[in-house]
């Protein structure tokens, strides 16, 4: 489980492809030393484990699905990513819960700088629109961010970046048609499926008539 807090962004050193499926080398230098093999790390949202390390450099095998419902598959040597570790129990949830399980990706509509602060629009696909909503919360690229405006019918959104976020994370360097891993409030997720499978139950409907 993660925070949406990315700790920073870090340098993938090696990235082999083959059948669909690759393995990311990254250099997390001192946030990566004391990692263990198996341990889960969030790598521009998406939960990875550890199969290898050694001194800060540690590698993750990316199955072909995850690589091609996100944009893990889109990344080269020499790319950056943002990275969180897994939260323990007892420590600080500056953002929201999430799990690392994305959903889709989110594109980027525009990135408009407003002095030290940008303004960021992206586009959800269709079928997750139902789940976002302004003043809710959305991730993309592993960040818990606040929607600040939100058209469900073009599924166009805003979000407000602070200038904390841009220097801190890879939104710093976003441009017009990115790919960004988008992963949903499960909270939000689980109210709207449960009263739209309410409403949808007649036999429910005519029970309070």
């Amino acid at each position: 489980m993660y925070t949406g807090i990315a700790h920073g962004k870090y340098r993938v050193t090696v990235c082999k492809k083959g059948n669909g499926a690759l393995k990311l080398t990254i250099d997390l230098g001192s946030y990566g030393r004391d990692l263990e093999l198996g341990a889960s790390v969030a790598v521009n949202g998406v939960c990875l484990t550890v199969v290898s390390k050694s001194d800060g450099v540690s590698s993750f095998d990316v199955v072909s699905e995850t690589a091609r419902i996100s944009n893990l598959g889109e990344l080269d040597s020499d790319s950056y990513v943002n990275v969180e570790r897994s939260f323990r129990v007892g420590d600080e949830v500056g953002g929201h819960i999430l799990s690392g399980h994305v959903a889709d990706v989110a594109i980027v509509e525009s990135i408009e700088l407003r002095g030290p602060e940008a303004l960021l629009k992206f586009a959800v696909p269709e079928a997750w629109r139902q789940y976002v909503m302004p003043k809710g919360f959305v991730a993309l690229n592993g960040c818990s961010l606040t929607v600040a405006e939100f058209d469900r019918e073009t599924g166009v959104g805003s979000i407000n970046l602070i200038p904390e976020t841009l220097q801190r994370t890879t939104f710093g360097t976003v441009k017009k048609g990115d790919r960004l891993n988008l992963e949903l409030d499960s909270q939000t997720q689980a109210i709207v499926d449960t009263v739209r499978a309410v409403m949808s139950d007649k036999s429910w409907i005519k029970s309070i008539k």
